[in-house]
């Protein structure tokens, strides 16, 4: 067999071009474009139908004829090679198959394009680079699907009419365990990006964990829990398990640090570590990761858990790797990350949340209550955030405050849902959120 059989389909393009020549309606729902096709005389007489018929002008041999020019059309074939084309198609009806063809064909031709790419680029440029360079170039290849969507709501109002139907309940997405505030987001929502803000040390780390804990599948789940992702760029993958032990078995952090652990924490830790070696959970900790390697590793988790909800936990959004074009400009990468996070959710159909810093300039106000300014680089983000929710201790800058232990959790933006706060209880010994509804027995 031909090699090249593989990268070109001439047959498949001759066909295409004949329907549209036959039935230039057909042209309205035509996905494909010049850059798709292989030949040039086809992307120049594909080029010329969609120019006409933008211009409003009947297409046929004639107005073609005149819009290129007779002494121009062997650019198109020629006049013969028109003809022929329009003569040779027995039905339009088959001209969804080969833009399929046409479109597979090219995306072959661009696959050797980058691998050539990565040939002359491997011996000169940093292996790193080249290889996030083409995971990049791949998944705008993959992302290319020749766009099949119509904007017909037909569909969408049936299946509202069904969800509304058989409602849901208060909580439609995944519940975070604390009553209030899933009241308040009706849970997270696949496809939305969640932003968890607060200064260091106050407690966003131990919230997000306390957050995987209570919505992964295990057996002390309540409800019908998922899988979850956590890329941890600042701490092992070690620390987090030892802080998500210490919290679901009521264990003393500081013994857990230091091994100094009673009989009875041993007891504990064997039945935390039971639960965590039968959740659907997956720790990730290089750090200095990059979105597209976050992306990969989320696709593979798409494909394990396949039917499951999954919720993804970034900490912490600046740690993220930004792309080298920007050279250091580090507000536009990580606005790029922002968006990369964003679009990650809504193709993949996944909630993530992403942790933040937030700048200093919160230390020099009377009220330290975090506000969306705080954010570090926080334009792209506040924009492409469909929830931001800050923490604040109040004992965190005042020791004697009348508020020791309780965290409020602020949230300052949300999309489709109310703003306001609610507060939970931080026992920090275990690193253990509670409603403050609930009491805490050891």
């Amino acid at each position: 067999m031909n090699a090249t059989a593989f990268l070109y389909n001439t047959d498949a393009e001759q066909t295409f071009l004949g329907a549209l020549l036959l039935n230039p309606d057909l042209l309205k729902d035509c996905r494909t474009k010049p850059l798709h096709l292989s030949q040039v005389k086809h992307k120049n007489l594909l080029s010329a139908m969609l120019e006409l018929d933008t211009k409003g002008i009947p297409i046929d041999l004639v107005s073609i004829t005149e819009y290129i020019g007779r002494d121009n059309l062997g650019s198109v074939g020629g006049h013969q090679y028109l003809a022929a084309l329009a003569s040779s198609v027995p039905t339009t009806a088959n001209i969804g198959f080969y833009e399929k063809i046409i479109f597979e064909h090219w995306q072959r031709r661009e696959m050797g394009k980058i691998a050539e790419e990565i040939k002359q680029n491997s011996s000169n440029d940093d292996p790193s680079a080249v290889i996030q360079s083409t995971i990049s170039d791949l998944m705008r290849l993959e992302d290319a699907t020749g766009d099949e969507e119509d904007g017909a709501i037909q569909n969408d109002l049936l299946e509202i009419y069904e969800e509304l139907a058989e409602p849901k309940g208060e909580i439609t997405g995944m519940r975070s365990g604390f009553t209030e505030l899933d009241r308040m987001t009706s849970g997270f929502q696949k496809q939305e990006l969640v932003i968890i803000a607060a200064r260091p040390s106050v407690g966003k780390t131990a919230f997000c964990l306390n957050v995987a804990q209570n919505f992964m599948s295990s057996p002390l789940n309540q409800y019908k829990g998922g899988a979850v992702g956590i890329f941890s760029l600042e701490m092992s993958r070690k620390q987090l398990l030892k802080r998500m032990a210490s919290s679901l078995g009521n264990i003393n952090a500081h013994a857990m640090r230091t091994g100094n652990l009673t009989a009875n924490d041993w007891n504990k830790l064997s039945q935390a570590n039971g639960v965590l070696g039968s959740a659907d959970l997956r720790i990730f900790d290089r750090p200095g990761v990059t979105v597209n390697e976050i992306w990969s590793k989320v696709r593979k988790m798409k494909r394990e858990f396949a039917g499951k909800d999954i919720l993804i936990i970034i900490d912490y959004l600046q740690l993220i790797s930004g792309s080298a074009k920007h050279r250091g400009n580090r507000t536009q990468e990580i606005s790029e990350i922002s968006r990369m996070l964003k679009h990650m959710a809504r193709e993949l159909d996944i909630c993530v949340i992403a942790l933040s810093q937030l700048s200093r300039g919160v230390e020099q106000r009377q009220d330290k209550r975090p506000m969306m300014s705080d954010i570090r680089e926080s334009g792209q983000i506040e924009q492409d955030a469909d929830v931001i929710g800050f923490l604040y201790r109040d004992d965190y800058y005042d020791k004697e405050s009348e508020s020791k232990n309780i965290i409020e959790i602020i949230i300052g933006k949300q999309r489709n849902g109310p703003v306001g706060t609610v507060s939970l209880a931080f026992i920090k010994e275990y690193g253990l959120f509670v409603n403050l509804e609930r009491r805490f027995d050891d």
